[in-house]
């Protein structure tokens, strides 16, 4: 499960089709309506929140937005109504990590991808989240 911390924008489609399916079935494990990924530790900052759905929701509302600009359809009716304007914190080094990891993966799945990306100097992060100093995230299996 990788629940990317960076902008979606940085995603080619299968990354946001993937992260798209993939918040689904951390929505589910947050629901409690799955026995799988129950401890996955990308699971932890959402779980630390009051409100985990919401931010979870609003996660996903923004991959949806996404694919929406792309011209792709994702059902929106598989998240709540309800979204948040409250931020999760992630750290710089967190943010370098998963795009030099998204680059890897470009790199084989789709190169003209990666080519778009080039230009990128510092990623930008998901909506959700507002950037802070720091190393990668202790959840974050290396």
């Amino acid at each position: 499960m990788r629940l990317w911390s960076l902008q979606p924008k940085y995603l080619d489609s299968k990354g946001l089709v993937a992260c798209w399916r993939e918040g689904l079935l951390a929505r589910k494990v947050l629901l409690g309506e799955t026995r799988g990924y129950r401890h996955h530790p990308q699971l932890e900052r959402f779980r630390a929140c009051k409100a985990p759905i919401l931010y979870i929701d609003t996660y996903l509302q923004a991959i949806a937005d996404e694919a929406d600009e792309r011209g792709y359809r994702f059902d929106k009716t598989k998240i709540g109504p309800r979204f948040t304007t409250a931020n999760l914190a992630v750290t710089k080094g967190q943010l370098t990590f998963e795009f030099d990891h998204l680059k890897k993966k470009l790199s084989t799945r789709d190169p003209g991808w990666l080519e778009m990306l080039a230009s990128v100097g510092c990623p930008t992060p998901h909506p959700l989240f507002t950037v802070i100093q720091g190393v990668v995230e202790g959840w974050e299996r290396l």
